[in-house]
């Protein structure tokens, strides 16, 4: 399941929240077990990711899921 079309409120928050926690997006693709491709598509806006891929980017983040929808919400 995807979230539907491009979200680029969800990419900013990405974006966001990774440089808030100080992590490269290599770092972040390690930590959530994609590759930084994805990762950086992602943050574009480029493509929507599946709800697994963002339970694991928000635990690479070291935040829930809710607070990144919530910073998605903000952006």
């Amino acid at each position: 399941m995807s979230f539907g079309n491009a979200q680029p409120g969800l990419g900013k928050a990405v974006r966001v929240l990774r440089n808030r926690a100080g992590l490269s997006r290599a770092e972040l693709a390690v930590r959530a077990e994609l590759d930084a491709t994805s990762v950086s598509r992602i943050e574009a806006g480029a493509i929507d990711p599946t709800w697994g891929s963002m339970r694991r980017i928000a635990k690479g983040l070291g935040v829930s899921l809710r607070e990144l929808a919530e910073e998605a919400e903000r952006q």
